[in-house]
């Protein structure tokens, strides 16, 4: 079972966050994860449409996704949309931003709608809101996983909560997959 892990990260924030996501969906057993950095170039569309599911993440800037990623998301048309080539597979989402809220919800309304055009199934994270900011989903998103980073280096922020919950969504990203994938072949 194959899950991509598509994003773009300006500071290095995101790519944590991606790699969080990659962690979480490596825990569940046959799961082959490959992290697909927009910003290093050619992007393998073979590679996602042999995904069993893919997700997307951006860094929020000004209220939505970086301009790779809206590229990234331009160029799928021919290789991905026209042939369908993404279709029924699990989609999810990740955003990172400065700010608590920093109009995260909508960057994944962005990669949410773009699932939908591709005739993806878009699962959401299914952990309430922490109500510490030592909890998981200390952010309060439900669409996917929201982490806010504070003005430093990528490698003590965003905060450890806000990673366990990007790996929360990875797992649960790859466990749906793989429910997918053996209801196909049962």
């Amino acid at each position: 079972m194959l899950v991509s892990i598509v994003y773009d990260s300006g500071y290095g924030h995101t790519a944590r966050q991606a790699a969080a996501v990659a962690e979480g969906a490596r825990r569940v057993a046959g799961a082959d994860v490959r992290l697909v950095a927009v910003a290093d170039g050619d992007i393998p569309w073979e590679t996602l449409a042999l995904s069993d599911a893919i997700v997307f993440g951006s860094a929020t800037y000004n209220g939505t996704i970086s301009a790779r990623f809206k590229k990234f998301m331009e160029d799928s048309t021919r290789p991905a949309w026209m042939p369908q080539a993404w279709r029924n597979k699990v989609a999810a989402g990740f955003t990172n931003s400065g700010a608590m809220h920093g109009d995260k919800l909508n960057s994944l309304i962005t990669m949410a709608l773009f699932a939908a055009q591709q005739g993806m199934v878009w699962v959401g994270l299914d952990l309430f809101p922490g109500k510490t900011a030592a909890e998981k989903n200390r952010v309060g998103g439900w669409l996917g996983a929201m982490a806010q980073s504070d003005d430093a280096a990528p490698d003590v922020t965003p905060p450890t909560s806000d990673l366990e919950t990007a790996a929360h969504l990875g797992q649960r990203v790859a466990e749906l997959a793989a429910q997918l994938r053996a209801g196909r072949a049962g």
